[in-house]
């Protein structure tokens, strides 16, 4: 189901905008559809309000919860059913803190949600790329993802880094992030539009006009040489690392957010001092911050992560020469759950079963 779907299934019931807004914010905000100040049969036409509880029912069953998998740090990774029995998975993370009283989290965390089933890029250090493809999700199904996040707890952040490539769904994403920046109550800095680099991405973002929701963006570099680039993310745009780099910093300017550029650090791959030089070349001066990500260890992928004292001396030198960089642990690591693994793992007995039929 498509946002744009359901505007015209209530505009078919005789919904005015001021009608759609309205029931399309309660169900984006995780609210009943019978709250607020005005009363249904004060407000909405006869033919909405009989059909409003199918509706309702509808959009519940877009996005249920399979499992979740809470980790040490605060997050929690969840992996959610879809309602034709695939699969995807969100991650609740870990809440902000405030800085005077770091005891106390406040009000709301992000979440990562996915945008595909499954992923067409096929990152070589990815489980979710390792199965390719399997289908686009909806608006309707990305926004469900963070309805249901709301219903565990307060959502004030949204990042599209969950599985998929955002760009091979651009205009899903889009739909998405245009209901949440507006009746679903994200500031629009805090929609994080998450991708390898795709010129149509650049297009779209760059003819929004006043008043449209602006995403920030956050680039996934991994490498600052070309060739190494395309090894990593095999069916990736041929985006050359330093080419992604200025497209970033035009919209980085213009949006008046700095670009996030994304770095997993995989020890002997991408964590030598080459790269740091690389990183020192192509950012200095740039509207832009670094994310370092030391690798989540995937199953039965031979890569691993970087001692984090190693990770940590990349960060310090990164700062020391002026580049502003994050180091970041993948939310939920002491649950073993990088992102699609929780899938594969949950669709692992169905496969096995299958080949064992298909063998006898």
């Amino acid at each position: 189901m498509h946002i744009s779907d359901l505007r015209h299934r209530l505009r078919s019931l005789g919904a005015l905008p001021v009608h759609e807004d309205r029931v399309l914010r309660r169900w984006a905000m995780a609210q009943p559809q019978e709250g607020g100040r005005k009363q249904l049969q004060h407000f909405l036409p006869l033919a909405l309000r009989a059909e409003l509880p199918a509706i309702t029912d509808e959009l519940a069953g877009l996005a249920r919860l399979h499992s979740e998998h809470p980790g040490d740090d605060g997050s929690a990774r969840l992996l959610v059913a879809l309602r034709d029995g695939q699969q995807v998975e969100s991650v609740l993370l870990p809440p902000d803190r405030p800085k005077r009283r770091p005891s106390q989290a406040t009000s709301g965390g992000g979440l990562c949600v996915s945008s595909q089933v499954g992923c067409a890029v096929g990152c070589v250090f990815c489980m979710t790329g390792q199965g390719g493809l399997v289908r686009q999700l909806g608006s309707a199904e990305i926004v469900a993802q963070v309805v249901l996040a709301r219903t565990l707890r307060p959502v004030n952040k949204v990042v599209f880094m969950g599985m998929g490539e955002p760009a091979h769904n651009l205009d899903a994403v889009m739909e998405a992030i245009q209901l949440l920046g507006t009746g679903g109550g994200i500031g629009h800095k805090n929609l994080v539009f998450s991708t390898v680099g795709d010129p149509r991405v650049f297009e779209h973002l760059e003819t929004l006009g006043q008043g449209e929701v602006k995403p920030a963006l956050a680039l996934s570099l991994h490498s600052t040489f070309a060739r190494k680039r395309a090894e990593l993310l095999p069916r990736a745009p041929r985006f050359d690392p330093a080419g992604l780099v200025e497209a970033g910093e035009r919209y980085a300017r213009a949006s008046g957010y700095p670009i996030q550029f994304q770095w997993t650090l995989i020890e002997g791959v991408n964590d030598g001092d080459d790269e740091i030089e690389g990183i020192v070349r192509l950012l200095s001066g740039k509207y832009a911050l670094m994310n370092m990500i030391p690798y989540n260890a995937v199953d039965g992928l031979s890569f691993r992560r970087p001692s984090w004292e190693r990770a940590a001396e990349i960060a310090r030198t990164l700062h020391r020469r002026g580049i502003l960089t994050k180091l970041r642990q993948s939310a939920g690591q002491d649950v073993d759950a990088g992102c699609g693994q929780l899938r594969a793992r949950a669709q692992a007995p169905t496969r096995r079963i299958a080949i064992a039929v298909a063998q006898g």
